[in-house]
């Protein structure tokens, strides 16, 4: 199983001198590829885009300590998707329940922004995972840039599914439903693009998708 890169994965140089300053930098950080949250056996995989600096390159979590984790944990227990309490570090007991939450790139890159590159040397870890979630039913994609790295590694085309937020695409092949959100995080939620209601009823219709 692929799933999780090693920590001293080498497929993407701009990403390999990052954590090299960062390791340096913030020697007690993370500072590797960042593992998934949440049980292979869950019926839905959220996607995100890749770890934040001071989030999961900091505690190897995806979206914990991260502002964007501050939008999408609390939301998905309120509807029944965690219990526990999110304290923001990777050992604080909270638990995904029917979710696994991870990223179509694991490293941090710079200025939060990745290249083309980066999310095809990262495609083999997110279609082993997918692969190896026999429950799977539906992938929730935060922001564009995760929904196209998700299509392509399904070996879907981009132009058949525009991302659009609330849209919902059914992928024939794979019997699996793609629902786009705009992402969690702080840029999208202070500039309006993004409001807590807006984003609360993306998961407050995974029940009914789950049930289709």
């Amino acid at each position: 199983m692929l799933i999780c890169p090693a920590n001293n994965c080498s497929k993407c140089p701009r990403l390999v001198d990052f954590r090299r300053q960062n390791q340096l930098k913030f020697p007690l950080y993370h500072n590797a590829p960042v593992e998934s949250f949440g049980d292979l056996s869950a019926q839905i995989l959220i996607v995100g885009l890749a770890p934040g600096l001071n989030g999961a390159n900091q505690t190897n979590r995806p979206f914990t300590n991260d502002y964007a984790g501050d939008i999408l944990y609390p939301s998905l227990k309120k509807y029944g998707f965690a219990y526990g309490e999110y304290q923001k570090v990777k050992n604080d007991g909270f638990t995904l329940n029917n979710v696994r939450v991870t990223n179509c790139v694991r490293c941090v890159p710079p200025q939060n922004k990745v290249i083309a590159q980066e999310i095809a040397s990262c495609r083999p870890f997110l279609q082993d995972e997918i692969a190896h979630m026999p429950n799977l039913k539906i992938i929730l994609c935060l922001g564009s840039v995760s929904h196209g790295a998700v299509l392509q590694a399904l070996n879907y085309t981009k132009s058949a599914y525009k991302f659009a937020h609330g849209a919902e695409h059914f992928l024939p092949r794979h019997k699996l439903i793609l629902l786009d959100s705009y992402h969690t995080s702080r840029y999208n939620i202070n500039t309006g693009v993004l409001t807590m209601d807006m984003f609360e009823k993306i998961i407050a219709r995974l029940p009914e998708l789950i049930k289709k």
